[in-house]
């Protein structure tokens, strides 16, 4: 596709044998005095004849819903595109009518990034992605044999507080072990921990030693960790220290505490409110009172 759209020997309307070359994929204001020709080369030109070549591209049927524009007086056009016009007399004052809006696009384009978006955290921008319970068992038990894995169900993530319940209550669900800040104890010596300082504690669900026959283990183990963590497993590679953090929803790896909500087209419009701007409610704009009045 060329970079220029190439107009040849434009003699519509007033236009006399006008060559002009306009760059595509670029915002471009064509300017002049009245009558000077700026809707003869713009609509009456290029725009007809994109829109032409476009509707000749159809079937018969949907030509006869669409009106075939005249071909315009012009020598050549190169570098065309199906066209979109929009005329300045059809503006609106609806703060909620936009070029998506006007134009018919906005569902269209709402229902792309539904489907085939790729959330990102919104603290640090990584992408982030979720999977299913197999898929996490898959990944596991392509680890190389004799790897020493320990299954965790993060249950607090950079949180302040003292968690004295945390021992009491996974102690009667026949659980030994937690991770507290890096650190794993039995639940009997669970640390007293400060209030005022964030923490991370882990339930130690399993020890794994990778081996050919331990698929069904560390299937219970895992599901067992997403159970507990509402979705969330974690892997400790006992040998390095290497912590790897699997999702079936949507989390980031660095902060899994934020909550991300599930890809659908009303998050994608300013007249929902679980897409709209809290602050202006969709509208671009709010009011204010001037304090100097």
């Amino acid at each position: 596709m060329s970079e220029v759209i190439r107009v040849q020997g434009a003699r519509e309307h007033n236009l006399k044998d006008v060559n002009v070359e306009i760059p595509r994929d670029k915002l471009v204001v064509v300017t002049g005095l009245s009558g000077s020709g700026k809707s003869s080369l713009v609509f009456d030109t290029i725009y007809a004849e994109g829109q032409r070549r476009y509707v000749e591209s159809l079937s018969s049927y949907a030509r006869q819903f669409l009106g075939i524009m005249d071909k315009p007086d012009v020598d050549s056009i190169d570098g065309l595109s199906p066209a979109i016009s929009i005329d300045q007399k059809s503006t609106s004052r609806n703060p909620r009518s936009t070029v998506a809006t006007v134009t018919e696009i906005y569902d269209y384009m709402r229902l792309l990034y539904a489907r085939i978006g790729v959330p990102h955290c919104p603290v640090c921008g990584k992408p982030v992605h979720r999977r299913t319970a197999q898929a996490i068992i898959d990944e596991i038990m392509k680890l190389p044999e004799g790897s020493k894995l320990v299954v965790l169900a993060p249950v607090v993530n950079q949180k302040k507080g003292e968690f004295a319940h945390i021992p009491e209550q996974y102690t009667r669900t026949g659980f030994a072990r937690a991770r507290v800040d890096g650190v794993i104890y039995a639940l009997d010596e669970f640390p007293e921990l400060q209030k005022t300082y964030k923490h991370d504690i882990e339930i130690v669900v399993d020890r794994i030693v990778m081996k050919a026959d331990v698929v069904s283990r560390v299937t219970q183990s895992v599901e067992q960790a997403l159970d507990i963590a509402s979705g969330v497993v974690q892997l400790l590679d006992a040998d390095t220290g290497d912590i790897h953090t699997f999702s079936q929803r949507y989390a980031c790896v660095d902060h899994p505490s934020e909550d991300i909500p599930e890809l659908e087209p009303r998050l994608f419009s300013f007249n929902a409110p679980q897409g709209a701007c809290p602050v202006c409610t969709g509208l671009g704009s709010r009011l204010e009172i001037d304090p100097d009045l």
